[in-house]
């Protein structure tokens, strides 16, 4: 393959394979060793957190949300995932002539309000215009700082057989929305993406942070992605339980009409937790005592293999859920 292809933007297997066959073998240092959603710098004091990330969705504005809040969400989120309190972001735009100034100020108000709501600072910006059919409208780069929270320990290495795997709520509604938005495609009950910014949600488990042993949020190639890189970094295998998994029944129906895995379909508002088996039910407590947690269920456990991911079937059976590749559906975050 000797071009870029939309494949290698969707956060599976061809991602993967861009970022270590050619990225990492030149830009490669002890900071991007974990390849997580927010590297961890050491300081005198306490360590922070640093992400980036840039929204390119298309349509700008759909169901639940926009392409402003979306960025805030998503970089909160990362350094959520990472173990740290978000403080401060950076907003970059690439702007296309043209472009309505009014959708401009609606979309700069919701990053606004979002990141008023978690008490985040915009510290500093950019902005680039680019001729006319040169972009699509409105492209945004987002960078998070935030201050690491004592007591947590996130790694792979630090799961072991018998850890619950939780998820904070249904899968595959913003992947559903964002598509269904695009198409055309009208449902009964209309789909809204869950964006969402989950700091909060991090704060009001503060007191199990000893017993939690990893954090994704799962965005491009959804929990299918986050799993098997979670799996294949530990060298264990994760159980799912199909009949645990969450998912709204428009969703389920919207893919497969589809043929899409909802396992597969971007989340922007959901976290995936790993926990010690002893305190899985105690998590699960004060994450369904949340708003943004209500809906969460223990979806699987953690055991001893070699990094795969195995799914029982509601028909008693067990299938291979594979890291994803060639998803189609772009531009969705």
């Amino acid at each position: 393959m000797s071009r870029v292809t939309l494949s290698h933007g969707d956060g599976g297997a061809f991602s993967a394979q861009l970022v270590q066959n050619l990225f990492l073998r030149y830009l490669w240092n002890p900071y991007l060793e974990h390849l997580s959603d927010a590297t961890i710098l050491p300081t005198p004091n306490r360590a922070l957190a640093v992400t980036t990330d840039s929204f390119v969705v298309q349509p700008v504005f759909f169901p639940g949300g926009d392409i402003g809040k979306l960025s805030v969400c998503g970089t909160i989120n990362d350094l959520t995932a990472g173990g740290a309190r978000p403080m401060y972001l950076t907003a970059a735009f690439i702007l296309e002539e043209g472009f309505l100034l009014s959708q401009l100020e609606q979309i700069v108000a919701s990053m606004a309000q979002t990141a008023k709501e978690c008490d985040v600072a915009v510290v500093a910006g950019d902005t680039k215009v680019v001729p006319r059919g040169q972009a699509d409208g409105i492209y945004i780069n987002t960078t998070g700082i935030g201050q690491v929270y004592r007591g947590l320990k996130l790694s792979p290495r630090e799961i072991q057989p018998g850890d619950a795997i939780i998820v904070s709520g249904t899968l595959g509604d913003h992947g559903i929305a964002v598509l269904s938005e695009r198409e055309g495609l009208a449902f009964e009950t209309q789909v809204k993406s869950d964006c969402a910014p989950l700091s909060s949600l991090l704060s009001a488990v503060e007191d199990l942070f000893p017993a939690v042993r990893w954090l994704r949020d799962p965005t491009r190639g959804g929990a299918a992605a986050s799993l098997n890189e979670l799996a294949q970094a530990a060298g264990a295998d994760i159980i799912l339980q199909e009949r645990h998994i969450p998912i709204r029944p428009q969703v389920k129906a919207a893919s497969d009409m589809l043929g899409l895995d909802p396992l597969t379909l971007a989340n922007e508002g959901k976290m995936l937790f790993v926990v010690q088996k002893d305190s899985a039910a105690d998590l699960l407590n004060m994450l369904q005592a949340h708003p943004l947690g209500a809906d969460a269920v223990i979806i699987g456990t953690v055991a001893s293999g070699s990094g795969e991911v195995l799914m029982k079937t509601e028909a008693g059976g067990t299938r291979l859920v594979e890291m994803p590749a060639g998803i189609p559906v772009p531009r969705i975050c």
